[in-house]
């Protein structure tokens, strides 16, 4: 079995300040040699030019990136030319979504799903990228059913994607479960656990609340407990996320992808305790 794989990902700094805190955050996760780091792209393509600005800058010091691209409201013409831009930069990684419908958007844009993207990229550039998709091991929160998000993940696949990333979950059960059904269905390629530190409990089950991830009821509780301590939520965080990680990697999973917040002292901490 191949060594696991190891990556951090970033959304774009909207301000000086933002760009120069990335930049220190950066550098210290570069000391763990990950294989690649990855930048978020805004719903319709809010933030089209920090994505690659931000991309180029990392590689600039060296370092493998791979830029988010979100097809909702696009058009083909429009994801056509973002494609030609990353291609004459030479970025050879996308991870490739459909993204979330920003709140009053009247027009979904020329592709309605992620595989139709995949599809897309491949007819127009080949095998030129190395194409990421989502996974969704408690299922995507507007999939009709458990068994149509999984042909979803199965048609993404087909499509032309090389390795799945999963939202963050909470539940190693979910993954394992997902990863054997899919399997079942023919599917072969890597699909690394997406990891999210616990540092600040609102924050935590907003965020959760909107991309389907599920908080099992007693570490709801258990977070609930500790009120404003936020220095107690962070060390049970701490401990409960690496014996999460932990537990993926003996069991098999084929690396972890860390979404960092632009923040690198969990994710350092998390990294240091696993022993990587």
């Amino acid at each position: 079995m191949s060594a696991p794989t190891f990556s951090f990902e970033f959304f774009p700094p909207k301000t000086p300040e933002g760009a120069e805190k990335l930049r220190v955050t950066r550098r210290q996760l570069a000391q763990f040699k990950p294989e690649f780091f990855s930048v978020t792209f805004g719903a319709g393509g809010t933030t089209q030019e920090g994505t690659l600005n931000a991309v180029l800058e990392i590689r600039q010091e060296g370092f493998a990136a791979a830029p988010h691209l979100s097809c909702i409201g696009s058009s083909r013409a429009n994801i056509a030319e973002i494609l030609q831009r990353y291609r004459d930069h030479g970025i050879r990684h996308i991870v490739a979504l459909r993204g979330d419908i920003p709140s009053g958007m009247g027009d979904v844009g020329e592709f309605r799903y992620a595989n139709e993207l995949v599809a897309f990229i491949r007819e127009t550039h080949g095998d030129w990228f190395h194409i990421e998709v989502a996974a969704y091991p408690e299922y995507h929160p507007q999939a009709q059913s458990a068994e149509a998000d999984l042909r979803n993940f199965v048609n993404k696949v087909n499509a032309g994607a090389n390795s799945a990333i999963t939202q963050y979950f909470f539940n190693a059960d979910a993954y394992f479960h997902f990863v054997d059904a899919v399997q079942a269905r023919g599917v072969n390629i890597p699909i690394v656990p997406g990891i999210m530190p616990i540092q600040n409990f609102n924050q935590l089950a907003r965020f959760s609340d909107m991309c389907g991830a599920e908080i099992p009821r007693w570490l709801k509780l258990r977070l609930a407990s500790f009120g404003d301590d936020s220095a107690s939520i962070r060390a049970f965080g701490l401990d409960f996320v690496t014996e999460l990680s932990d537990r993926l990697l003996q069991n098999g999973a084929p690396g972890l992808h860390f979404y960092t917040l632009n923040a690198a002292g969990a994710v350092s901490t998390v990294w240091q305790r696993l022993g990587l």
